[in-house]
């Protein structure tokens, strides 16, 4: 279904007025119920379609009806969004929930450790308590969530608890528990919070609880999941520091939340429980107060207040644009003020210099030299015309030193080093109106280079090839205008170039299981050198190239022990299976191992 779905009526009842987006299984809109007078708002869920065969879509309607007889169920508590109705129409399946009134948690915690304040042990307490117990009585019905994450929590206007919405209903029906989830269909939004198992089909009822941890960090410490630091040899999340506002009793219930192996974990929302009511505090912590606005940490420059993420010093076309104009402007200002300051006789000087000044803005440096040494000696204006001639020169030849720079930059296709170049060409119309040109022709060439970079970064990412992504993201320029994208994109794929490490290492540990090492050695070879299991992954390279090597050996031995086997006494002619292994000239084949050993 497309944007053009609003205004859209389902069943003759329900009216499409937003679009909440797509997910990973399926599309989410926001309807109005045209049945009642205050035409109440509902959530409404498309559920994802993989084929349209007669049989497929029969099965999908069975599965559909029971998993949506649980959330039924589910809507049940208190805060957990109540099941309205469930429909199909044309083929498509569609399930419609309680619209919650609220706000993200994402909106509560904060950006980083800068950005937005960082909660109390109080606090993350009451949080994890508040939403364990959403969970506890989930996997009690048997139900896993498996994308818990801020966006996923609701905080309610009505009475500010936290509801858990996108259960399986965001799941496709044919879902299955046990296959294992391709990264590409995995939201940007979810990364960091999903655990290890959860990308091979090992999804646990601890999986949420793991998801929950990392909330629970995210908010004390205010570091992004992505941006968390991980052991390299035992992909334990390292989290904490010696700076790190935190007792270690708590230390210790989060670390164990969120370990790598989920045997490792608490085993259910219970036990976590249970450890969290036995926290005693010593005084119930009070409210910081700070003077400053928790979000904007602000800065004063020539007595205006201005948020501490503004930019200054990097030069843009039109920065410069008003900058030249405001250099010019002040300049003739100043020198109109000058002249009505002065005596009478210093007039005409005042004016000289002031035409002076235009000529020399205007690019003609000799004739703005002329003009100002035509200022008599005795003229009140005579020490400053002296001065500026003197100062114009040697602004002048730094104009003309960065312009042929930024030029030979266009030259040679260095679209970054043109604009780098721009900031340090004085204030002289004249040289910023050439440079302007220069850096215009160069923004251009840069968004071009930019759009060819990014597709094909999309392109290697569709494939799954997120080092080829990475390295055209890392050639984009920084004064690209996609520079949030970029970002963005770039934190995104390396995450998923770090999970599919890690992937192929599991794969590789699943194969070697079996005793099939060449699959295993495959699966280890294609992980990248600077992902965090790649030394990892060189020890078992090592380990199974070893035991690859004896397994072919014990072969080699095994066929050649069958091959000169005795013949038995009771044998006068020998039989066809007797003739086929003379066949294989034993001598010849001893020579052929010896050469591959």
């Amino acid at each position: 279904m497309s944007h053009h779905i609003n205004g859209t009526v389902l069943q003759a009842r329900y009216q499409i007025v937003q679009s909440l987006g797509a997910g990973v299984f399926g599309q989410t809109y926001i309807a109005v119920d045209i049945d009642y007078p205050e035409n109440a708002k509902c959530v409404i869920k498309q559920l994802k379609v993989n084929s349209g065969h007669s049989s497929y879509l029969d099965y999908l309607r069975l599965r559909f009806l029971t998993e949506t007889e649980t959330l039924k169920h589910l809507g049940r508590h208190k805060q957990i969004p109540q099941l309205i109705t469930c429909f199909e129409e044309n083929e498509r399946f569609y399930l419609v929930q309680e619209f919650i009134e609220g706000h993200a948690l994402t909106a509560e915690l904060p950006i980083n450790q800068k950005w937005g304040r960082m909660w109390s042990e109080h606090e993350v307490v009451q949080f994890l308590k508040d939403v364990l117990e959403i969970l506890e009585f989930v996997h009690s019905q048997g139900f896993i969530h498996c994308d818990v994450k801020p966006e996923n929590l609701i905080r309610r206007n009505a009475d500010g608890k936290l509801v858990l919405i996108d259960f399986g209903s965001i799941q496709p029906i044919d879902f299955n528990i046990d296959a294992e989830i391709p990264i590409s269909r995995i939201p940007t939004t979810s990364l960091g919070y999903i655990p290890p198992e959860q990308f091979i089909g090992q999804t646990k009822p601890n999986s949420d609880i793991y998801s929950l941890g990392i909330i629970a960090i995210q908010a004390l410490t205010g570091t992004a999941p992505l941006q968390l630091k991980i052991d390299p040899y035992s992909n334990e999340i390292i989290w904490r520091s010696e700076n790190t506002p935190v007792n270690d009793y708590l230390a210790a219930v989060l670390s164990r939340m969120i370990r790598y192996n989920f045997q490792d974990r608490f085993q259910s929302a219970s036990d976590v429980l249970r450890v969290l009511r036995q926290i005693v505090w010593e005084a119930q912590p009070q409210p910081i107060i700070n003077s400053q606005n928790p979000v904007f940490s602000k800065t004063t420059v020539d007595g205006h207040n201005l948020p501490q993420n503004s930019v200054f010093g990097k030069s843009s076309p039109l920065l410069t644009g008003l900058k030249v104009g405001l250099t010019v402007n002040s300049l003739f200002l100043g020198l109109g003020a000058y002249s009505l300051v002065n005596t009478p006789p210093s007039n005409s000087e005042a004016e000289t210099l002031y035409k002076a000044s235009k000529e020399y803005q205007k690019g003609d440096l000799q004739e703005a030299i002329a003009l100002a040494k035509s200022i008599p000696s005795h003229s009140d204006v005579y020490p400053e015309a002296q001065a500026t001639i003197g100062e114009w020169q040697e602004q002048w030849q730094m104009a003309v030193e960065q312009y042929l720079i930024a030029e030979q930059a266009m030259n040679e296709g260095r679209w970054s080093d043109v604009i780098l170049a721009v900031p340090e060409v004085p204030d002289i119309l004249y040289w910023q109106s050439k440079t302007g040109k220069l850096v215009q022709q160069a923004q251009a060439n840069i968004e071009t280079q930019t759009q060819a970079l990014l597709a094909k970064a999309y392109e290697k990412a569709e494939i799954k090839d997120f080092s080829a992504a990475l390295e055209c993201l890392r050639q984009i320029p920084q004064e690209s205008s996609a520079g949030a994208i970029v970002q963005k994109k770039l934190a995104e794929y390396s995450q998923k170039r770090q999970i599919r490490a890690k992937y192929f290492l599991h794969k590789a540990y699943a194969k070697a299981s079996s005793s099939d090492f060449n699959t295993a050695i495959k699966f280890l070879q294609k992980i990248p050198k600077d992902t965090q299991v790649y030394a990892q992954a060189q020890i078992r390279l090592n380990e199974y190239t070893q035991k690859q090597r004896l397994q072919e050996e014990a072969e080699n031995i095994a066929i050649l022990k069958n091959v000169s086997a005795p013949q038995s006494k009771n044998s006068f002619v020998p039989s066809n299976s007797d003739m086929r292994k003379m066949n294989l000239q034993p001598e010849n084949y001893l020579q052929e191992v010896n050469i591959k050993q």
